[in-house]
């Protein structure tokens, strides 16, 4: 008997059983050089599967130097042009033509080669993978009932978040670290369960990084190069919530229910964020709306009835343009982060979808201004008409979000009414900001005075004088306002001879054009070294400059944040979450979308900042 396999099975493992079942007992099997090309190409590129192939190739030789089998390595290795068709199926027409040439049966547990290599007139024996009854992982040894997130890495003792929503400690499981050994086996256990259970699957495969979903867990598994050690991190909800256990329950459903809806529901890390959006997910769903999601990873922990999309191509907006195929009424968008997320959740709502975006937002009115620069300011009301923050695992705020044509709160001419964007207290219809252009600037004014003193001129006025004076000055700028006609500015002692100009003619210039005296000082005589709005250094957050290599941009912080969770913002505008290394920095690969929208920001000569999240 001669049997020859193709990739898929060999993958499997399956050549070998069935020898030592006796179903091949005494056969020659036939192991295509196409096979061992791929299997060598995935393993080259650091994809488990290759390693499995190519260990089932070992255990195969093995049994031929028993003389339990014959086997032979036959055919030749596919050429470039075949690689590089390989997804339209060269490298499998060539096996199959191989197994034609050779007589033999054709063993795969490929469904659609077995359905090919039957129509083509070929003895085929197809094996169905087998999926298997996982029990409980290593990893899950590490949670109790408090814990929402298990951090291992080689030399390191296994660390966790536990505690309540909003009120997590970072804290260790034991004394003892772990070694390289240990984890690379908690690794492999969790990839062999995500294969063979049909409660898990994987969901990246990169060089270096596997993020693999596995029943609750969203577990990521990086290694060097990518990451300077192997390291696991497996994160489970902690609670399953219902929108009942929410204030404001009633008023929310009846909004969402009314018509369909742009709502971005925003906090900071940890916050409940992605519990409040499955909550929300859930009840549309029960209440009859077709719901899908849209995550990259799948993170929301939904019913059946609710689909989940990843980014199909690695494009988000490919998904998008499926689901408009699918026309679904709500759609969960978890997380709204990039311009690109922005874009998609834009077009999705002016589509007539409804959806609901999760964004990281330190306040109710950050999560709004992303929209800013990033989507027409009159269509934003028309994308976000109502923002949820969430802190500490309840629902802190809720924002109506309209358009009126008015004079703005603050200004008196009557030649001054313009499209305003007004955001109000959901609960008590109280206006809290307002939104519009003013002097070609975006403007998002205050109307709660116990907010920030500042009224809606005096605002202006400093963001004007600021805008003016960090076009010149290349550090830190802050602005004291003394009256109607009257400013201090406060910068860097390597800016001062900049900002004043040979014989004061370019803060001159500046004075001519905004119409108020300007008095300039280095950040030691400021008396209000927080800021001149009231806020301490913590609240503004670090300015830090960013040092640029070929692989890297680095950002380095106060040694004091080492090991927090920070907020890293580009002119006032959030970018990324990340944690500060040992070293007081944080490190960003050149060549992510991460790194593009930095470089972006330091190329517009944008303040760079670093805050606690």
């Amino acid at each position: 008997m001669k049997v020859l396999p193709d990739t898929s099975v060999v993958i499997d493992g399956r050549v070998s059983r069935r020898v030592r079942d006796g179903d091949f007992a005494d056969a020659t099997v036939l192991i295509p050089e196409a096979v061992v090309g791929e299997l060598e190409h995935q393993a080259n590129e650091g994809i488990d599967s290759g390693w499995s192939g190519l260990e089932e190739l070992k255990t195969l030789a093995e049994l031929a130097d028993a003389g339990e089998i014959e086997l032979e390595y036959v055919g030749r290795r596919p050429d470039a042009i075949e690689k590089g068709q390989a997804a339209e199926g060269e490298i499998d027409a060539l096996i199959r033509d191989l197994a034609a040439e050779q007589e033999a049966t054709f063993v795969t547990s490929d469904i659609v080669q077995s359905e090919v290599a039957e129509a083509k007139g070929l003895d085929v024996e197809y094996i169905s993978p087998e999926v298997e009854d996982v029990g409980t992982l290593d990893v899950e040894e590490f949670f109790d009932e408090t814990t929402m997130s298990v951090h291992l890495k080689a030399g390191v003792a296994p660390m966790a978040k536990r505690g309540d929503v909003g009120e997590m400690r970072f804290e260790r499981v034991r004394e003892e670290v772990q070694t390289e050994a240990e984890i690379e086996e908690i690794a492999r256990e969790i990839e062999n369960g995500a294969k063979q259970s049909s409660e898990g699957f994987i969901e990246l495969s990169e060089p270096g990084m596997k993020i693999v979903q596995f029943r609750d867990y969203r577990i990521a598994i990086a290694r060097p190069p990518f990451a300077d050690a192997i390291e696991i991190t497996a994160v489970r909800p902690l609670v399953k919530t219902d929108l009942d256990d929410y204030d404001s329950a009633d008023e929310l459903r009846d909004r969402m229910l009314e018509r369909q809806r742009g709502i971005l529901i925003s906090g900071s890390p940890g916050a409940g964020k992605s519990t409040f959006a499955q909550a929300v997910a859930e009840f549309l769903n029960d209440s009859g709306y077709s719901v899908k999601t849209m995550e990259k990873p799948r993170d929301l922990q939904v019913g059946p009835e609710i689909t989940q999309y990843t980014a199909l191509g690695g494009s988000m907006a490919k998904t998008a343009d499926s689901l408009l195929m699918v026309r679904p009424d709500y759609t969960i968008y978890d997380e709204v982060r990039k311009t690109d997320d922005f874009e998609v959740f834009a077009d999705m709502r002016l589509a007539g979808v409804g959806m609901i975006g999760v964004v990281h937002a330190t306040r109710a009115i950050d999560a709004l201004q992303r929209l800013v620069g990033r989507v027409e300011l009159g269509m934003i009301p028309q994308v976000v008409d109502t923002v949820v923050y969430i802190e500490a695992g309840e629902v802190h705020t809720v924002y109506d979000v309209t358009t009126e044509v008015k004079v703005p709160a603050g200004l008196t001419e009557e030649d001054l009414a313009r499209p305003v964007i007004v955001i109000e207290d959901f609960e008590t219809g109280t206006p809290a900001y307002e939104i519009y252009t003013f002097n070609r600037q975006v403007v998002t004014v205050p109307l709660d005075e116990t907010e920030e003193s500042e009224g809606g001129v005096d605002r202006i006025a400093r963001q004007e004088i600021e805008r003016e004076i960090r076009s010149i000055a290349r550090g830190y700028v802050d602005v004291e306002l003394q009256g109607s006609n009257k400013a201090v500015v406060y910068v860097d002692d390597d800016d001062i001879s900049s900002v004043i100009g040979k014989g004061g003619g370019r803060i001159t210039d500046v004075e001519n054009r905004l119409g108020i005296d300007i008095d300039v000082r280095t950040h030691d005589e400021n008396p209000n070294p927080g800021g001149s709005d009231g806020s301490t250094g913590t609240e503004r957050g670090q300015v830090v400059t960013p040092d640029i290599t070929s692989r890297h941009i680095r950002l380095t912080v106060d040694g004091a944040q080492t090991g927090q969770t920070v907020e890293v913002q580009a002119g006032g505008e959030y970018l990324f979450t990340a944690t500060v290394g040992r070293g007081g920095d944080i490190q960003v690969s050149r060549g992510s979308a991460i790194a593009e929208e930095l470089e972006r920001a330091i190329d517009r000569s944008q303040q760079i900042t670093v805050a606690g999240a």
